[in-house]
């Protein structure tokens, strides 16, 4: 099974709240590789040119926290979602 089969088994519970939090001014002012727009497993990061600024889909974030290590400069501050909430693995 190829792992983008695997991932489509998986159920998210969506909190109103982000559990990501993105500071956009040290994004901005400080950070010029913008490794969460490449690290992150699920693809969540893009840039949005008009607002210049990172924005992150946390609905489907898997929780692997790999964007917070990617990110050098403190821009992101990641927290596991609040109980009943998140990802649900599903093995296949």
């Amino acid at each position: 099974m190829r792992i983008d089969e695997k991932l489509a088994l998986d159920a998210f519970k969506s909190d109103k709240e982000s559990h990501i939090i993105i500071k956009h001014e040290i994004c901005r002012k400080q950070c010029t590789t913008k490794p969460c727009l490449f690290v992150c497993p699920g693809h969540l990061y893009s840039y949005n040119e008009e607002l210049d600024e990172i924005v992150v889909e946390f609905a489907g974030c898997l929780e692997c926290g790999t964007c917070m290590v990617a990110c050098k400069e403190g821009a992101i501050e990641w927290v596991y979602p609040k109980g009943e909430y998140g990802v649900q693995y599903r093995y296949g």
